[in-house]
């Protein structure tokens, strides 16, 4: 079962991941985004996050990073239900290579750890490119911590990142 709270603000009226300031709060209130803390226990597939978030997997937001080539990445956010279509995504970028880097390649270029990773309050603003579908939904998304999400709007998330919106993911293989 989801725990829905915010953590105790600090004396400037900040919320804290873990008693801690976490810059993906930090830049959502700097932007005056309105979000919902969701606390849970640890999970071990999108599945488990979707139902201890109280949400339907499409709702469960994936923040990929994507390298185009030394230090440069870009953000995807994609359905939870959803893969990344490599083809439409080189397309639509005018490249003919991506890669997805390692965990700690991720971490240096996000400052947030796999499973947690949000394009709010990220090391680098890199480029984000949302996923069509996510128009018109709540959704939820890595606030930099395991087992802590934010809900927020997805067109207002999107309007704030400036991403890019296109169809750029297929449905995921049950093979």
């Amino acid at each position: 079962m989801s725990t829905v709270a915010f953590s105790p603000p600090l004396s400037d009226g900040r919320v804290t991941v873990a008693d801690v300031p976490s810059p993906a709060l930090a830049a959502l209130d700097a932007v005056g985004l309105p979000y919902r803390v969701i606390r849970h226990g640890p999970v071990r597939s999108l599945a488990e996050a979707a139902a201890a978030r109280g949400v339907a997997v499409p709702d469960v937001v994936k923040t990929i990073v994507v390298r185009r080539g030394p230090d440069d990445h870009l953000f995807v956010l994609t359905p939870g239900d959803r893969v990344i279509s490599w083809p439409r995504l080189r397309a639509l970028l005018g490249v003919n290579r991506l890669s997805m880097p390692d965990a700690a390649a991720a971490r240096d270029a996000t400052g947030y750890e796999r499973g947690t990773i949000t394009p709010f309050g990220a090391t680098t603003a890199w480029p984000v490119v949302a996923d069509e579908r996510l128009r018109g939904r709540e959704i939820t998304l890595g606030a930099g911590e395991h087992g802590v999400a934010v809900a927020l709007d997805a067109d207002a998330a999107i309007t704030t990142l400036g991403a890019t919106v296109a169809d750029v993911t297929d449905p995921e293989s049950t093979r």
